[in-house]
């Protein structure tokens, strides 16, 4: 199935594509904000970060680990939760925080969002969570909920253009085999094999059938399966 296409706006906030990033979409009251962790200090005053919303902090917690950690949290405003976790999480160095610019979340949405978030980092697998509880599913109402799960969509969409692909569930690229290598062989057309494997000494191999012109090999090939 073809997903819809979609229009990504991202406003680099200091000229480079590495820093601070502002990321929004048209028909969209959401925003994200990018930061690295070295820019947190000076980015921190923005005040999108006085707004509910959630976030996830990424980064390696040792140079052999493969696969990225991740924290994913929540706050009515997320400026004291993500200075709280830059004296005290060591691991990240990228965060990613997403709010509604007309208030259009509160705080049981964000929760939700939370939930929702922790819900497809653990489907996924592609991370070590650091988050030590995995949030219950908070009770919303179906119309809200709904409006929520728009948000989440959209959150979903964002984060592989801002770097994360850490919630994408993996998809197949190939349709596993359902025949067995034994099946498949006895429903080959009929016709010369084209290859078979005899035991062999290698000197009477070399001399007998790749010493053998090209010509005489058919017959040397039926006279050894012959002999099997």
């Amino acid at each position: 199935m073809i997903s819809d296409p979609y229009t990504i706006r991202i406003y680099v906030k200091d000229g480079d594509p590495e820093g601070v990033r502002l990321i929004d979409q048209m028909n969209w009251t959401g925003k994200g904000i990018v930061f690295p962790r070295e820019k947190w200090n000076e980015t921190k005053s923005l005040p999108l970060f006085d707004l509910p919303g959630v976030y996830i902090l990424s980064g390696f917690s040792g140079e052999d680990d493969d696969l990225p950690t991740i924290y994913i949290g929540e706050g009515d405003g997320i400026r004291g939760r993500i200075d709280s976790h830059s004296k005290t999480k060591d691991f990240w160095a990228w965060g990613i925080a997403f709010v509604s610019t007309n208030n259009g979340l509160n705080k049981s949405q964000v929760q939700w969002l939370e939930y929702a978030l922790v819900k497809q980092a653990t489907a996924a697998r592609r991370c070590h969570l650091e988050n030590g509880n995995v949030p219950q599913e908070p009770t919303l109402e179906d119309s809200e909920k709904a409006g929520t799960r728009i948000f989440l969509k959209e959150i979903l969409r964002i984060l592989p253009l801002a770097g994360l692909r850490a919630l994408e569930i993996p998809k197949a690229i190939a349709s596993p085999q359902t025949k067995s290598f034994a099946s498949n062989a006895l429903t080959q057309p009929s016709g010369e094999p084209d290859t078979i494997v005899v035991p062999a000494q290698k000197e009477g191999f070399e001399k007998v059938f790749l010493g053998a012109h090209s010509s005489d090999r058919g017959h040397l090939f039926h006279a050894i399966v012959g002999a099997c």
